[in-house]
């Protein structure tokens, strides 16, 4: 049967928050699709996931140019859902998207330059069938390129009318305050910072939420569960059908006694607040108002409701920060500190 959208779909608990000093507004939970959205995942599971979170409220999803596996695949996997589900809700909808890591072959497939980043973008709106995107992002800062050209890229793509807004992803507070400079002098709606941050994962504390405060710029914070690992998934050990257990972007060797020792003990903390480890962890970082959204993923429409959660218990006591504070410590999981020190 066609897919019509609910409702009561702006009535739901989800908060919509400004981001930074823009006209544009996101949900505090955003759906981003960098796993489990390629083709290693059946096409009607992405597409359920899809729909309940329009369903609740979830207006933002997020892409990138080499989401897959294989690279490409997430674009176009969400270019046909959208097609069949979406198309008439395009108004109510924020998509972005992102070039910056490794796409395809040869010296001209990733990084930051004006021939990358556009024809990137064109190749990203094929596949999912769009005319423009509303956010584009430069995925990550290029310390060979001059940051003028890559700003200048994306100050193309929007006067070309292929993106209504600018982002940028994992740059530093001091390339952050570059890349405003010169959005401004181009006269483009640079709006939004897309960096990790967790519970155990703190590096934009204080420069970053700082330079983004004082400019003007949302932040959505991605990977806020530290890849699966704020959850209640490895308490008792590293499933074999997990993340750590494949030891790619999230390691085995993060699941370590320490670590441990810290995520028990923030579980401890989310009981005595009603709320499982997940919920408290995308809580905790949307307390700052400077961080606009919290991206997550999911692989079933139970694990999407789940931390959708969250939104209903938002606030934090000064004793419950100070307690979490003793176990939310940098855990030694960025494993995009090099883009984001560069």
């Amino acid at each position: 049967m066609p897919y019509v959208a609910a409702e009561d779909r702006y009535e739901s608990k989800m908060p919509y928050r400004r981001c930074g000093r823009s006209g544009l507004q996101l949900p505090a939970i955003s759906l981003g699709l960098w796993n489990n959205f390629g083709d290693d995942k059946p096409v009607e599971t992405q597409r359920a996931i899809i729909r309940r979170a329009f369903d609740a409220g979830i207006t933002h999803i997020d892409l990138a140019n080499n989401y897959g596996p294989p690279p490409g695949s997430a674009e176009e996997n969400f270019g046909k859902i959208f097609a069949q589900d979406l198309r008439p809700y395009r108004d109510e909808l924020i998509i972005s998207t992102k070039a910056g890591y490794d796409m395809w072959p040869g010296p001209y497939g990733e990084w930051g330059s004006r021939k990358y980043l556009l024809a990137s973008l064109d190749a990203s709106l094929a596949r999912m069938g769009l005319d423009y995107v509303d956010i584009f992002y430069s995925h990550r800062f290029d310390p060979d390129t001059p940051l003028e050209e890559t700003i200048g890229a994306l100050e193309s793509a929007v006067h070309q009318g292929k993106a209504l807004y600018a982002g940028i992803s994992s740059y530093s507070g001091e390339r952050t305050r570059e890349a405003v400079a010169l959005a401004r002098e181009a006269r483009i709606p640079m709006v939004i910072h897309q960096p990790s941050y967790s519970m155990l994962n703190r590096w934009i504390e204080p420069e970053v939420l700082d330079a983004c405060g004082e400019l003007g710029l949302g932040i959505i914070a991605f990977s806020p569960l530290g890849q699966g690992m704020l959850t209640d998934r490895y308490l008792n050990g590293i499933p074999e059908d997990s993340r750590a257990a494949k030891d790619f972007f999230l390691k085995r060797d993060f699941i370590n006694d320490e670590n441990m020792a810290r995520i028990r003990g923030l579980n401890e903390i989310a009981a005595g607040r009603g709320q499982t480890l997940a919920a408290m962890a995308l809580a905790w970082v949307l307390r700052d108002a400077r961080v606009t959204s919290a991206l997550i993923g999911a692989s079933s429409v139970a694990q999407l409701e789940a931390n959708l959660a969250a939104v209903e218990n938002l606030g934090f006591t000064d004793s419950e920060l100070a307690e979490i504070d003793k176990y939310a410590v940098e855990s030694g999981i960025n494993i995009w500190q090099r883009s984001s020190d560069a």
